[in-house]
C-alpha cells in the first residue's frame, strides 16, 4: 500500500519552527505596550522589524534600541485613520527589507462612553482605528504577499471581542473587536490560496503602563484576579509568545483563528 504519512525528518523540520530569520515584520502600534514586546521578541527570533506608529520619533526610538541590541529594526511614522499613510508605510517597509513577510496589527483604541451617551464622533474613531485600519492594513500587506505566495497576517483583538462589559461604555470597542473576528475568517479565506495566514489574538488585560491606572485601584484589581482561573494578569511576555508562534513555521497549518490569551476567563464563560 502507497505510503500516504509525509515523511518528517525530525532533526531538520522540527529545528525551525520558531525561526524567522530573514522574516520582514511589520508592527504598527509597535511601540505600546504590547507591540514594542512583540517588537523585541520577533526580532529575537531573527526577524528585521519595522516600528510604526503616530509619534515618529517613538518609533525611531524602539528601533534604535533594537539596534544598540544587534537587531535590525526602523522606525516609520503612520496614522492607521489614514488609508493612504497606511499604504505609504506598507510601501516603505518593502522599499526597505525587499519585503513584508509578517504583519502585526497592534493597533486599538478605546473611547468609553454608555449607550445613552455614545457619541457619532467617538464611535467613527474607534471603528476607523480597530476595524478600518485592520482591513486596509491587510489589504496592503496582502498585495505584496500574494505576489510572494506567502506571507502571516496577526490581529490583536480582545476578550471583549467576545465578551460584554458590565457597568461600562464598551459599545464601539466591543462591536469593532467583534466585527475584527469576522474579518480575519473572511482573508483568511481569501488569502489561504496564497499561502497566507490570517489568525488573531485576543488578550484580557495585560501589564502595560497603559493600564497601571485601573491596576492602582486595589477594588478592581482584586475582581479582576478572582474572574481569571489562572489568577494573574497577563504579563506582554504572554503575548509574544503567541505572536511568535502565529509568525513562525510553527503555525503553517492554522489560518482563520483567534487564541483567547486570558488565563481562561472565556472557557467559563
Amino acid at each position: 500500500m502507497e505510503q500516504i504519512t509525509p515523511q518528517i525528518h525530525f532533526g531538520s523540520d522540527l529545528a525551525g519552527l520558531f525561526d524567522l530569520t530573514g522574516q520582514v515584520a511589520y508592527i504598527p502600534g509597535g511601540y505600546g505596550g504590547i507591540g514594542e514586546a512583540i517588537a523585541w521578541g520577533l526580532a529575537g527570533r531573527g526577524a528585521k522589524v519595522v516600528v510604526a506608529g503616530r509619534n515618529i520619533e517613538q518609533a525611531q526610538h524602539l528601533a534604535y534600541q533594537l539596534g544598540e541590541n544587534g537587531y535590525e529594526a526602523v522606525g516609520c511614522a503612520v496614522d492607521v485613520k489614514s488609508v493612504a499613510e497606511i499604504r505609504d508605510s506598507v510601501d516603505f517597509v518593502v522599499a526597505t527589507y525587499g519585503a513584508i513577510d509578517i504583519l502585526i496589527n497592534s493597533t486599538g483604541i478605546q473611547r468609553e462612553e454608555g449607550i445613552l451617551d455614545v457619541t457619532e464622533e467617538a464611535f467613527d474613531e474607534v471603528y476607523q482605528v480597530n476595524l478600518k485600519a485592520a482591513m486596509f492594513l491587510a489589504q496592503a500587506a496582502a498585495r505584496h504577499q500574494i505576489a510572494a505566495k506567502r506571507g502571516k497576517q496577526i490581529h490583536l483583538l480582545s476578550v471583549r471581542s467576545q465578551l460584554g462589559l458590565r457597568d461600562r461604555g464598551y459599545s464601539a470597542y466591543c462591536s469593532t473587536k467583534g466585527g475584527l473576528i469576522m474579518l480575519i475568517k473572511q482573508h483568511a479565506m481569501e488569502l489561504a490560496p496564497y499561502s497566507i495566514n490570517v489568525n488573531g489574538i485576543a488578550p484580557t488585560f495585560v501589564y502595560t503602563e497603559m493600564i497601571r491606572h485601573v491596576m492602582e485601584n486595589d477594588t478592581f484589581r482584586a475582581n479582576l484576579l478572582a474572574r481569571i482561573p489562572l489568577g494573574r494578569i497577563a504579563s506582554p511576555k504572554d503575548i509574544v509568545g503567541a505572536a511568535t508562534f502565529f509568525a513562525a513555521p510553527a503555525s503553517d497549518f492554522i489560518t482563520g483563528q483567534v487564541l483567547y490569551v486570558d488565563g481562561g476567563i472565556t472557557a467559563g464563560q
